[in-house]
């Protein structure tokens, strides 16, 4: 039995050393970590429990005899963040360049079946070259074996991907279908083709960096959602974001104990917005103030900057956040903006968070270009969005809420539970310049001083309409607030609604507008 166990130390050990001491210092010497000292960093220490370590790869076709490594070119298996447990799998680009083999396909959906059978979050962490060549179709039906699982965990267990090297081709679609990409900058890149073909098709010089990094996918494209300074800073985050989210969709996200006061408030509110209503304001200093401090975490920040989405706490209680941004665009709804909002509050109802929305909104973005590109719709994403959500829905015009976009943005009409308004919000089916066009066309007609006779009636109609209080009065809006006030009523309303039950009516699924 001694020379069993000697035995079986040896060859873990070498299982261990991946694609060997050299390769090992080739990836050092990149600024990259080995498979396994990325999961030791993620999990908590010791908590590792690895599975398929002495797996191997059965291709003897073009050498690959002589290429064999125990594992082959994945690292799987279960471990805990903060006590809670996940199950993980890090390519190991040490071994063959990290590629896809049908014994790599095997083990990730193995490890990713039990997940979803225990209900456990997923954590990918991709560094490969891609699809095996070598094995030809074997390694692309391992790819459809893993998306399809990918699919399958969607909405029932949390999936988030780490890109920390190479993700080209096929790969990169598995990380598409989580919940949640982190990029490393410098050293990750994603795209479909690579530089060298796409010089070869269009005969166009571009950087890997250009084509598919992590600032192309976190400002451009919208493929990822975040951007880590490198592989711990991307490590880190990760575990901030298991955070917020429960282990599977029965149950509900970790509350933490509040260390802001609940009945704080906050008098600068009530003097953020400005008077003249075609000036900006930051939302993210609002969304600062009301949340638990130092607990809100943007997602896509560098994307679609006319709206702010991300995940906070509200009296520890985690809670997922849209809102416009004034400061960019007038924070108009467009095609991208409206992607971003629909995903959002899907995930956010997919794992019981409630959703609070912040509004200050002139409406759709017109021009050929929306037109065109489709914002109806994508704009109707957003619609469908908040009304397939049945988590708690809390809304607060802060300022615009003009035309479809008021609809749109969370409100009464489409299921919101608690609508709330400030002094200063401004409901109306348009702007008061083009609405008084319209309405008072003959009067401004037959006017003497048409600029005057204009600005007198922009005023009427201002006054009369763009107030909260219409609203109010018919019901769409709930209660008028005063804005200091609004961290400890939307406090208030959040465990008003903490047991709410709702379901929509039963379905296979909806059809989502494309």
């Amino acid at each position: 039995m001694t020379d069993l166990i000697e035995q079986y130390r040896r060859m873990r050990q070498q299982a261990q050393l991946g694609g060997g001491e050299k390769r090992i210092e080739a990836q050092h010497a990149k600024g990259k970590m080995t498979a396994r000292e990325r999961i030791a960093r993620l999990l908590d220490a010791g908590t590792f429990q690895e599975l398929g370590s002495f797996a191997l790869h059965d291709t003897s076709e073009f050498g690959m005899a002589e290429q064999q490594f125990l594992g082959d070119s994945v690292v799987t298996g279960f471990g805990k963040i903060d006590g809670r447990r996940v199950a993980v799998f890090a390519q190991d680009f040490t071994v063959i360049g990290g590629t896809l083999s049908a014994t790599h396909a095997a083990k990730v959906c193995r490890i990713m079946d039990l997940a979803l059978e225990a209900g456990l979050p997923i954590i990918g962490i991709n560094d490969s070259g891609g699809a095996r060549i070598q094995e030809g179709p074997k390694s692309l039906a391992g790819y459809g074996e893993i998306f399809r699982r990918n699919v399958l965990a969607s909405g029932v267990v949390p999936q988030i991907s780490l890109i920390m090297g190479p993700c080209a081709g096929g790969a990169v679609y598995s990380p598409a279908l989580t919940d949640f990409t982190i990029m490393v900058e410098n050293t990750s890149y994603m795209f479909i083709t690579g530089p060298e073909v796409i010089k070869t098709v269009t005969n166009e010089e571009i950087t890997p960096e250009v084509l598919g990094g992590a600032a192309t996918h976190n400002a451009v494209s919208g493929v990822a959602h975040f951007a880590a300074a490198d592989e711990p800073a991307a490590l880190e985050l990760t575990r901030a974001l298991l955070a917020y989210l429960p282990q599977n969709n029965a149950e509900t996200p970790p509350r933490v104990l509040p260390a802001d006061d609940p009945w704080r408030t906050d008098e600068a509110l009530n003097h953020i917005v400005p008077a003249e209503p075609d000036r900006a304001y930051d939302m993210l200093a609002v969304i600062h103030s009301v949340f638990d401090r130092d607990s809100f975490l943007e997602v896509q920040a560098s994307y679609a900057l006319n709206a702010i989405v991300g995940l906070a706490r509200l009296n520890g209680y985690a809670v997922g956040v849209v809102a416009q941004q004034p400061q960019h665009l007038a924070g108009v709804l467009d095609i991208n903006s409206s992607d971003k909002i629909a995903r959002f509050v899907l995930l956010c109802d997919a794992f019981n968070l409630p959703v609070i929305t912040f509004v200050d909104t002139p409406g759709y973005l017109p021009g050929v270009a929306q037109e065109y590109g489709g914002i109806i719709r994508h704009g109707a994403k957003v619609l469908y969005a908040y009304v397939e959500a049945t988590v708690p829905k809390i809304t607060l015009v802060t300022r615009k809420a003009i035309g479809g976009a008021y609809l749109a943005m969370g409100s009464k009409h489409l299921g919101a539970d608690l609508s709330l308004a400030w002094p200063s919000a401004e409901i109306a089916v348009m702007g008061p310049e083009g609405a008084v066009n319209i309405v008072y066309r003959k009067q401004l007609d037959e006017a003497a001083d048409k600029a005057g006779r204009r600005a007198q009636l922009i005023e009427e109609y201002k006054e009369r309409f763009h107030t909260p209080y219409l609203a109010a009065a018919r019901g769409y809006i709930d209660e008028i607030i005063e804005p200091k006030d609004t961290r400890p009523r939307l406090i208030a309303a959040l465990e008003m609604l903490a047991d709410k039950q709702k379901l929509n009516p039963p379905k296979k699924h909806g059809v989502m507008p494309a």
